[in-house]
């Protein structure tokens, strides 16, 4: 008797023993279990994995050995055995887009924390992305409120910052420049070749970033960061992935995604492809019938024929197909050592340029087609990783880059035989070094970069009927390149807990060389050579001067040198108008400042509001000119005037952004943010006038409900209004863009859109997304676009993990 009572005494314990080693896994937000997460020790010779349950016996560890905690979706954790038992053995992950609000790799090329850094920084998370089901990544920056997208078309997105855009901002992927030489100062699509559905997060830094950038980071820096290979950190192969489709219901959108990780102990592989189809937007039922499509050009039975529209609210035509692939493969060596190899591929269908389509000279169509061909993009680039606690660095970073970029551009005029057509190839290759050292109370980061394009250029005109061509003019000097040589270095100081001081300084030398074909026009020079340099620098602190207060100054200056766009470019800037190339220029300097503020009233209340101005000297502008002691030349077949690019002008930029945040409960949530930016241009006669890329006022608010598996937010989004006097004069004699006022002016009315959008998880595996936009199906465009925003809008999304 007695030694069955010690017996069953003794299963007792080793019962309740094996329950203890059994704990659970859970998702810090929702409280539910997380399957798949790995458990193993710092030398990987111990581990295991969560079962449905977020269920895992870790009686293989040590009492007292620290466990790692990894999930592809959510942030790394690692804790001692002991203390998991402690915690009533409940582990709990945060989500990656907690992490990423604190974390930003931007500023410096290396993780730093957001809350010492001088400048304002806006941060996208792969949830924020599936909530806002953005078409394309333009959409995304858009849907921010705190970045203006201008669009002359549906396959486009031109983002301006703080009173820039175009060339003088920079984008980056994987931490590669996507600049060009032949980045104009014209409105940009580029953007659209970067898959929103393969970023993983999108960090956007407000104001300048030439410091660590060089060239073009003028008003603000973009950089996404695509979808990361994961290993599986066991033994066993690990194969992760998502699934996603949406439809639209303004342009008839279907979207098609998939990605798919195979992760293995020290390599893992990452493949992503994504396909769009567009068909014509429609847009909105009230607001200014200028918007209208009410006619448009087709040809029949061999001749030009302008048609009435069946709708005027669908914009003919505006549709266009698209195609992103990512592949991605990464390997760990060892535990010090990562090397990465990206590959990203995307080309667009031909799409037409919609705002040249409705144009009218002498109140007739002046253009029957006018269309870029496919936009394709390709980037190679392989990075490695080396940690380690040398004398001169802890953290190093190569990365090597190759991209190539195709453009073109086909316009014919209503009633002519004669197709002109340009067609631009820039290979671009570059190659940076980037390091970082630790000492006790900073951080010091330093590196260089050699950037290298070669742009090749042709132009020919092709009779539609009898298939003649003949050469014309390349929009850029053939064979024309552009070199960036540069070095930086960045100071971070944390001087208290509370007190935290960055600087940097950078030198850029920048070498162009342009040759023209004399054979097509008679310019006054054969080349353009350019061999100059760039110094600029940075300070700034931040300071949280109590729990409730904390305030941010940055001063810095940042520069564009001319490139290839700029000193070779011959193109139809405007009817009547033609830009010739310049030799003579020289880069345009930004000097810049920003006041942050920060305050927190009450646990559940924070408040930030940013001031900004920058004074632009040299500015590279379109002005008139004379070739030759011409100004006016015959281009195409009509008598235009001659311009050219220059450094003939300053601007002053200044302008307020401001947020806030209100946490009513656990489940609702309220956000609102506003811009505000003045810009003024220095004119040929001293005078000042508006600043083509200073937005309106502009700004989004939120009201957000989230609880468990379900989710919704109610947003407006809104702009303010430019009247004729407010518009820069470029934009003064773009009519057909804009509403005609009471005195028959061009203006551009203010707007509002109210959306609603809802998210349910179906299964942890199975996510739907279901939004309503413009309920009140306004018809607007935003400032300077040339096609109006979608009007009524239903998208439907499905997006399956496993």
């Amino acid at each position: 008797m007695r030694n069955s009572i010690i017996g069953v005494i003794l299963l007792f314990f080793m019962v309740n023993s094996i329950y203890a080693q059994q704990i659970q896994v859970l998702n810090e937000e929702s409280h539910e279990p997380l399957a798949s997460v790995a458990l193993y020790n710092a030398e990987k010779s111990k581990s295991v994995l969560t079962n449905f349950d977020g269920v895992a016996n870790i009686s293989v560890f040590d009492k007292d050995e620290v466990i790692h905690f990894k999930h592809v979706n959510f942030t790394d954790k690692s804790l001692r055995k002991s203390q998991i038992i402690r915690n009533n053995n409940k582990v709990y992950l945060k989500s990656d887009g907690n992490e990423l609000d604190q974390v930003v790799l931007s500023v410096a090329k290396f993780e730093m924390n957001k809350d010492e850094i001088p400048q304002k920084i806006v941060s996208f998370s792969a949830n924020d992305i599936i909530m806002a089901s953005p078409q394309t990544s333009a959409d995304l920056l858009e849907s921010s409120g705190q970045v203006f997208v201008q669009k002359s078309q549906l396959g486009g997105g031109s983002p301006m910052i703080r009173g820039f855009a175009t060339n003088r901002l920079l984008i980056t992927v994987d931490g590669v420049r996507m600049n060009t030489a032949i980045f104009r100062s014209g409105n940009l699509q580029n953007i659209i070749s970067i898959d929103p559905l393969a970023v993983e997060n999108t960090e956007v830094i407000l104001g300048p970033g030439s410091v660590v950038y060089g060239s073009d980071a003028i008003g603000g820096v973009m950089n996404f960061y695509t979808l990361k290979p994961k290993f599986s950190f066991t033994h066993k192969a690990s194969v992760s992935g998502s699934a996603y489709s949406r439809y639209a219901s303004a342009n008839n959108e279907k979207t098609v995604h998939a990605d798919v990780n195979i992760g293995l102990e020290n390599w893992a592989f990452l493949s992503s492809i994504s396909f769009s189809d567009f068909d014509d937007l429609r847009m909105g039922s009230h607001g200014p019938d200028e918007y209208l499509r009410n006619e448009y050009a087709v040809r029949r039975n061999g001749e030009d024929v302008v048609v009435a529209n069946d709708d005027p609210r669908v914009q003919k035509p505006t549709g266009y197909q698209q195609i992103n692939l990512l592949q991605k493969v990464k390997f760990m060596p060892h535990k010090d050592w990562d090397l990465n190899l990206g590959l990203i591929y995307s080309t667009t269908s031909d799409f037409p340029r919609f705002d040249r389509l409705y144009r009218k000279r002498d109140g007739d169509l002046r253009t029957a087609e006018w269309y870029y061909g496919p936009q394709e993009w390709f980037m190679g680039n392989f990075k490695i990783n080396k940690k380690g606690n040398g004398a001169f660095y802890d953290k190093a970073q190569m990365t090597t880059a190759y991209q190539f970029f195709e453009e073109s551009r086909h316009n014919r005029d209503l009633g002519e035989d004669w197709l002109y057509n340009t067609k631009e190839n820039v290979d671009a290759y570059s190659v940076n070094f980037d390091f970082e050292k630790t000492f006790e109370e900073s951080r010091l980061f330093y590196g260089a970069e050699y950037v290298f394009n070669k742009v090749n250029s042709t132009g020919f005109a092709e009779n539609i009927l009898t298939e003649e061509e003949n050469i014309t003019a390349s929009r850029y000097p053939d064979g024309s390149t552009w070199q960036s040589i540069a070095a930086y270095t960045t100071y971070q100081w944390k001087i208290q807990e509370d007190l935290s001081f960055q600087s940097g300084v950078r030198y850029n030398h920048i070498l162009v060389d342009a040759e023209f074909d004399e054979n097509l026009y008679d310019f006054p020079f054969s080349e353009a050579k350019i061999n100059t340099g760039a110094l600029t620098g940075s300070a700034g602190i931040n300071w949280q001067q109590n729990r409730f207060i904390g305030w941010r100054l940055n001063l810095s200056t940042a520069f564009r040198a001319p490139n290839i766009d700029d000193v070779g470019k011959i193109f139809d800037s405007e009817p009547g108008a033609v830009v010739v190339p310049n030799p003579d220029l020289k880069p345009e300097y930004a000097y810049s400042s920003e006041l942050g503020f920060d305050w927190k009233p009450a646990e559940n209340i924070s408040f930030i509001a940013t001031a900004f101005y920058t004074y632009l000297n040299d500015a590279m502008v379109r002005r008139d000119f004379k070739l030759n002691g011409e100004t006016e030349i015959d281009y195409q077949g009509e008598p235009s005037r001659v311009q050219a690019i220059q450094n003939t002008a300053k601007a002053h930029v200044y302008g307020f952004e401001s947020g806030i945040e209100i946490d009513f409960s656990v489940a609702l949530r309220l956000t609102s943010k506003i811009s505000i930016t003045e810009g003024k241009e220095e004119q040929e006669d001293g005078s000042t006038e508006a600043l083509r890329h200073a937005a309106p006022v502009f700004g989004n608010t939120h009201l957000i409900w989230h609880k468990k598996r379900l989710k919704f937010d109610l947003f407006a989004e809104y702009n303010g209004q430019f009247d004729y006097e407010d518009l820069a004069p470029s934009e003064q004699g773009k009519a057909y863009l804009y509403a005609i006022d009471d005195n028959g002016n061009p203006y551009s009315p203010s707007w509002y859109s109210l959306n609603l959008t809802g998210q349910y998880e179906l299964s942890k595996n199975l996510l739907a997304t279901a939004s309503l936009e413009n309920i009140t199906d306004q018809r607007y465009r935003t400032y300077s676009s040339g096609i109006a925003a979608a009007g009524r809008n239903l998208i439907l999304a499905l997006r399956y993990n496993f």
